[in-house]
């Protein structure tokens, strides 16, 4: 849920306030009960991304590791002998 601010232009009271974004926005000013409380646009607290593997380039394809090599079943000598498994 988000975090809305929350500041009574009566009083100058600042809250902030964990609600749904279908709550109604509060009106009322918990501390001096004037119908002059709003919600204010803040450009604080918004989402911040640290460390590692937030970056394109950490999810690079040629940065994969490679899986090891499985051995074909033609070099095993399965083939030589007439008896190849991958011709059907």
């Amino acid at each position: 849920m988000p975090t809305y601010q929350y500041r009574c232009k009566n009083c100058g009271n600042e809250l902030e306030i964990v609600q749904k974004m279908t709550d109604d926005s509060l009106t009322i000013c918990p501390q001096c009960e004037h119908e002059t409380f709003e919600r204010v646009i803040s450009a604080e607290g918004g989402f911040v991304l640290k460390g590692s593997g937030f970056y394109k380039t950490d999810y690079n394809p040629s940065k994969k590791e490679s899986s090891p090599a499985v051995p074909s079943p033609c070099s095993t000598g399965a083939c030589s002998s007439g008896a190849c498994p991958m011709a059907k």
